[in-house]
């Protein structure tokens, strides 16, 4: 096998993944460094942090971002590219808090998080690849049965797009595989790259007047009617704070980091196939994801790589072997792939919640501080409605779906740092295995 690139453990550049390493532009964010002031600061350049940028940005709001790193270097720079339609699971479970119509309008902001998107990339012509069709792939006949109700909920939100059953029979002209039992088609949802995606919303906020400063990790926040974020060259002052870490608290605020578990997920990207062998894997160019607990994603990239993730992990610990840990998990789909170089491998942090709803919402002692977190793997979609439902309450707009998101109570991890993952990694290893005994 020939030298892969590697993640290193820490790094204030980009993992140097397969979208590192086809970035097609740059931006130019210094450091803070003396004092500033605005409307708004928020800490955090991911698709929350940015988001919500350019959102209050259109509303003629000032805004300073701050990120400890690169615009885009924690998971939404390094995700698997996957924009699904849809938010939190089995959002039905929150009817005794918000309400028949409030899990009604929860499963349509699902279907608009997927909009904004498409919206967004529209408006600031950003180059991120965007391509559409998305299957949800059946392990088994109970999953099929899965999709067939989802199919008729999403009929009945009156979902535009086109969705269609995919029989066992068909499923090669999905997946050149024959480990499924059947899929659902959502020319909705879709694949892009992540990286560029968010290079391009970091320069649509700046072509708004947002000031947006890298490598500038926060190391105090000064809480009150207005806040001070301090740095170790800077500060700024503002009225308003978003704070939009999400796995990467890093214990910035005690309340926030404990309601989110960061949770290691990994991905592979071999070497560029030839165009037909690449449609072999993937006829029709979908992004497709399994249905299992540790479950498999992939899609093809641009220059036709296929990249290969999954393998949630909630110990805590990476993989010593990133490449050598989900190459088999790609080989059991795919063996005929078993001569094929991986060329790039990574992994980060992505932040799961209890209930798996994302957590949107400001701290309970302190109004003018608000949160966006907690994406449980739909962070693509789930952010850039996020960045929305923020600014529409930091306006003073009217925002049913931010009152809805706040009402939702979210449990702090039992255990702290030192338990909850080793917990939370007992209870996904019972999970599994309850999996394994249903077939």
């Amino acid at each position: 096998m020939n030298a892969r690139v590697r993640l290193p453990v820490h790094t204030d550049q980009h993992a140097p993944s397969y979208y590192a390493a086809t970035v097609n532009r740059r931006i130019e964010c210094p450091p803070l460094a003396g004092e500033e002031k605005a409307d708004v600061c928020i800490i955090g350049g991911g698709f929350s942090g940015l988001n919500t940028a350019i959102e209050l940005a259109e509303r003629g709001l000032s805004v300073i971002l701050v990120e400890a790193h690169k615009i885009g270097w924690g998971a939404s720079g390094r995700n698997g590219g996957q924009l699904i339609r849809g938010v939190g699971h089995g959002v039905e479970q929150f009817e005794p808090v918000i309400g028949k119509d409030g899990v009604f309008q929860l499963k349509l902001m699902g279907l608009e998080a997927v909009e904004i998107v498409r919206q967004r990339v529209a408006k600031y012509a950003i180059d991120c690849d965007l391509t559409w069709g998305y299957c949800d792939l059946a392990n088994k006949a109970s999953d099929v049965e899965g999709f067939r109700e989802d199919y008729e909920e999403l009929k009945g939100l009156g979902y535009q797009h086109e969705l269609r059953m995919v029989p066992k029979e068909e499923m090669r002209s999905i997946v050149g595989a024959d480990c499924y039992v059947g899929g659902m088609v959502d020319m909705g949802s879709g694949h892009l790259h992540p990286l560029n995606l968010a290079l391009g919303e970091a320069a649509a906020a700046q072509s708004l007047g947002v000031r947006l400063f890298e490598d500038s990790p926060v190391i105090g926040i000064e809480y009150g009617p207005e806040v001070r974020v301090r740095t170790a060259k800077g500060s700024v002052r503002a009225k308003t704070l978003v704070i939009g870490c999400n796995a990467y608290q890093n214990g910035l605020n005690n309340y926030l980091d404990g309601k989110v578990l960061p949770a290691g997920s990994y991905v592979i990207a071999t070497e560029p196939l030839a165009p037909e062998r690449a449609r072999e894997l993937l006829p029709q160019n979908m992004a497709v994801c399994d249905q299992r607990v540790a479950l498999d994603y992939y899609r093809l990239s641009a220059d036709n790589r296929l990249l290969f993730g999954g393998a949630c992990h909630y110990s805590g610990r990476d993989p010593q072997d990133i490449a050598a840990y989900m190459r088999p998990k790609m080989l059991k789909v795919f063996p005929h792939l078993a001569d094929v170089r991986v060329d790039f491998e990574w992994g980060g942090m992505i932040g799961i919640g209890a209930n798996r709803l994302p957590q949107i919402g400001r701290l309970p002692d302190q109004p003018n501080v608000y949160f966006a977190q907690a994406y449980s793997g739909h962070g693509v979609n789930a952010t850039h409605l996020a960045g929305k439902l923020l600014a529409e309450a930091i306006a003073g707009q009217h925002s049913n779906g931010f009152e809805l998101f706040a009402k939702v109570p979210h449990i702090t991890f039992p255990g702290g740092k030192m338990l909850r993952s080793p917990l939370l990694a007992l209870g996904m290893a019972w999970y599994r295995f309850k999996e394994a005994l249903s077939g």
